[in-house]
């Protein structure tokens, strides 16, 4: 009876919380590391804020493309917060431990909002098609309506995705091993600590996970390719470097997002690693979220001309 008892609190204490084995176990490194990503986070934080300020406020920057990027802003907002501060919390702290429904959040979150940002992307690019290939029916085709509509759809799949996906894992029994091989509560780590059969689980996230890329992937690719057709039936170098100049920034956009992606689940089984898949995680979840903003400020002239609008208006009011 006592062995049993023992066992069933066993069981209790490995439900109650893992522990995260973060991006290093050398305790050199904790502190630079700690003092590096502390700055790409505040500099995401700020600047995707600053994003999401300057599109509402501004009254230049209130066409589809804006509203947007603005939701964009709140995506990259919403996962790097997801995994962020939990993983500098456990670069500080003795033991990486995270509770059992944290971890369950953290993860739902985290998929909620990687699977929005593929969705928005897509409809990003479509919308720089009906802007290039049909500029004079561009307002009556993205109206206020259709821009809601292209963001609350994904939204709303997401949301559904993300919690079948972490219910299905959540509800599964758990062995006595409780340490995540990665530095926040990512779905395949977490299927490694599972007992009975995720089979069903596997399934889900790989037929997912590939509709998800092929289908935002295709959209952004037909897109482009009929953007590109109608640039070079273009007469004017003027017109031309502008249409290029209008999607520069959301091409560098996709190519650094799809090629992180396609680098961590196109890599051969036999040199696949949870090594190269922190590094590849921490680069979109960390730095993917600070450089999409900085990517839209340095390369657009509107969002330029709107900073120094309301940095001229600041200066005034001090005055």
């Amino acid at each position: 009876v006592n062995l049993m008892a023992r066992m069933k609190k066993e069981n209790l204490t490995v439900l109650d919380e893992f522990i995260l084995m973060g991006i290093t176990d050398h305790p050199e490194l904790q502190a630079p590391f700690f003092g590096l990503f502390l700055i790409i986070y505040v500099i995401s934080l700020l600047s995707n804020l600053g994003m999401i300020i300057l599109t509402q406020v501004d009254s230049r920057l209130q066409t589809p493309m804006y509203f947007f990027l603005r939701h964009l802003a709140c995506i990259d907002l919403g996962y790097s917060t997801a995994v962020g501060p939990k993983m500098l919390v456990n670069f500080v702290a003795n033991q990486n431990t995270i509770p059992y429904n944290w971890c369950a959040t953290q993860l739902a979150f985290f998929i909620m909002f990687i699977i929005s940002e593929l969705f928005i992307l897509a409809a990003m690019a479509y919308d720089r098609y009906v802007a290039i290939c049909n500029p004079l029916l561009y307002t009556v085709i993205m109206s206020k309506r259709v821009c809601w509509v292209l963001v609350v759809i994904p939204y709303l799949y997401s949301a559904s995705l993300s919690l079948v996906t972490t219910i299905k894992i959540f509800i599964s029994t758990f062995c006595g091993n409780n340490v995540i091989s990665h530095f926040y509560c990512d779905s395949l780590p977490l299927l490694t600590l599972i007992c009975s059969n995720t089979q069903e689980i596997e399934l889900i996230i790989l037929i997912f996970s590939a509709f998800n890329l092929v289908s935002s992937v295709l959209i952004v690719l037909i897109s482009y390719i009929l953007i590109l057709l109608a640039i070079l039936r273009m007469n004017s170098a003027e017109g031309r470097s502008k249409a290029f100049s209008t999607c520069g920034s959301h091409l560098t956009v996709v190519v650094v997002l799809y090629g992180t992606l396609f680098f961590m689940y196109v890599q051969p089984k036999s040199s696949h690693s949870f090594d190269t898949d922190k590094m590849a995680s921490l680069f979109y979840t960390l730095v993917i979220p600070m450089l999409n903003p900085m990517i839209y400020s340095l390369r657009n002239k509107e969002v330029k001309g709107a900073i120094q609008r309301i940095w001229k208006n600041l200066c005034e009011l001090s005055i």
